[in-house]
């Protein structure tokens, strides 16, 4: 009889372990380039500003927004589960990491990500001699 206590426990600890896990899914992302940045637009619905992580650690972006079930208060779309979202990129060269800059607005995470002046085509005027 102590044996069948033991794998009801084990039974029990492993249900209560599977229910802290949480699905994490890649984000649809749009991804736009112009001579003064690379903007990042990530579809994160149901993700509060709180829960959203943006980082760049040496070249790869990394973004991580958390969404919360209809259980706890939060806002997410009908039919949707808890989920985690995930991506993350690589940065071309000639970023400019201090002037990164994030907004989140109505599900969107905007990643603005401005070129260095030295990467940005410029100008160079011919004289005459």
């Amino acid at each position: 009889m102590s044996d069948n206590k033991i794998a009801r426990k084990e039974t029990d600890a492993l249900t209560a372990e599977q229910l802290d896990r949480r699905p994490v899914v890649a984000p649809p992302v749009d991804i736009y380039e112009n001579k003064d940045e690379i903007l990042v637009l990530a579809d994160v619905p149901g993700a509060r500003t709180d829960g959203v992580t943006v980082r760049l650690d040496k070249n790869e972006l990394y973004l991580h927004a958390r969404r919360e079930d209809a259980e706890t208060g939060s806002p997410v779309p009908s039919g949707t589960r808890a989920a985690d979202y995930s991506r993350t990129f690589i940065v071309p060269r000639g970023i400019d990491a201090d002037k990164i800059t994030a907004r989140m607005t109505g599900g969107v995470l905007r990643i603005h990500l401005p070129k260095s002046d030295a990467v940005k085509p410029r100008k160079i005027e011919v004289r005459a001699s």
